[in-house]
């Protein structure tokens, strides 16, 4: 049998080589450009392919607007001295009499009828011996003492009445999420809107720019951007008794695949997020391996938008489009950072042409160096 020599072993491993890499292909990140363009609808594919311009950027430009309803933003300021239910209150009462009708009778006179701790009811009452049940809540404590002045004044005359607001459990709003302080904080003179609230529960504890405060109201609710808190002074709203404040970060996020610094799913760090502000976000194109010339954005569009950007009527339902974006054109960059990212879009960066190549060729030299080492260990035994 007439012995294998080197060279011939080699031929056969290019050979074999090339073939395996012809029929099986080489790992790679994802699609090539060639590849996603032959699933367009034109291609009997079922995703719209659209080169971004000046008029696809106007069309797609689109942020979540966020702020509160009017229901919200025309609710005027609690009383600070509204008296509500849960509240106590501290009443006393002088008569100028000496058999008084609350207080007692001495050497010196009568004294002071002191009634500590009345408590007001549920239904907004309360209770004073020879006056009766009177209603508290919504009321201020002025307007309580005159209330009683006067139903005493039948039975007594000239009747001197003080009336204080004691600590109670009166109207109160809950703050929960990334405050300073969580929890059930009263509302007071100097905490009645949705700012003063804020700091008193000791601020945020996020990046302003990524922070959303949700206030739920009954059966409403309404969110708002933090720092639209400090931009729009109709957003710094009156509170309500029982209003529940949720401060969160902001929870959208897009897919970074391909020949990126990374790809993992992204979360956003402002309010809006351009194209090259997102691939900045994931450490910038591979230089490696990226082809600056097929950045694409996998979106599913609103049948509102996708008639815009395809300049149609006829679609109906969300679209598959995807977004081609060419760095290396002249005006590439600018329509980079005008074109907007939402949440849930997929970045993907295609891998240049001749990394394939590298790939191949890397492949079939390390075939080869393979196969020369068994060779050499061939002829060293043959020989």
């Amino acid at each position: 049998m007439k012995p294998v020599t080197p060279s011939w072993a080699r031929f056969v491993a290019l050979v074999a080589a090339l073939a395996v890499v012809s029929s099986c292909g080489l790992p790679r990140v994802g699609p090539n450009k060639k590849e996603i363009f032959a699933g367009s609808v034109q291609q009997n594919g079922d995703a719209f392919i659209v080169s971004v311009n000046d008029r696809v950027t106007r069309a797609t430009a689109f942020v979540p607007a966020l702020g509160f309803s009017d229901a919200f933003k025309n609710a005027g300021l609690i009383g600070s001295d509204s008296i509500r239910p849960g509240d106590t209150l501290g009443l006393t009462i002088w008569e100028n009499v000496d058999d008084p009708l609350l207080g007692s009778s001495g050497p010196t006179g009568s004294s002071a009828a002191v009634l500590e701790e009345v408590q007001v009811d549920g239904a907004g009452f309360i209770f004073i011996p020879y006056a009766g049940r009177i209603r508290a809540a919504g009321n201020t404590p002025e307007g309580i003492r005159r209330v009683i002045t006067r139903k005493l004044g039948e039975q007594t005359p000239d009747p001197q009445v003080q009336v204080r607001r004691l600590a109670g459990n009166g109207a109160s709003v809950s703050l929960v999420g990334a405050v300073g302080g969580q929890g059930v904080f009263p509302i007071e003179r100097p905490t009645r809107t949705l700012s003063t609230m804020l700091a008193n529960a000791g601020g945020i504890t996020i990046e302003p720019e990524i922070a959303q405060i949700t206030v739920i109201r009954k059966n409403m609710r309404s969110k708002i951007w933090f720092q639209d808190l400090y931009k729009s002074a109709e957003l710094d709203i009156a509170l309500r008794d029982g209003d529940r404040i949720l401060v969160e970060e902001d929870t959208r996020s897009f897919v970074a695949m391909g020949a990126t610094g990374t790809q993992a799913r992204v979360p956003f760090e402002s309010h809006s997020l351009s194209s090259i502000e997102a691939i900045a976000q994931v450490g910038g194109l591979s230089t490696a391996s990226a082809d600056p010339t097929g950045v694409f954005v996998f979106r599913n569009e609103p049948a509102s938008i996708a008639n815009m950007v395809m300049g149609r009527q006829d679609l109906q339902g969300a679209q598959r489009l995807v977004y081609v974006l060419d760095l290396t054109q002249p005006n590439g960059m600018f329509l980079a950072r005008d074109f907007s990212i939402r949440d849930g879009d997929t970045l993907y960066v295609t891998e240049a042409p001749f990394t394939q190549w590298n790939k191949t060729i890397a492949a079939v030299t390390g075939t080869l160096a393979s196969v020369d080492a068994v060779s050499t260990a061939v002829g060293a035994s043959g020989g």
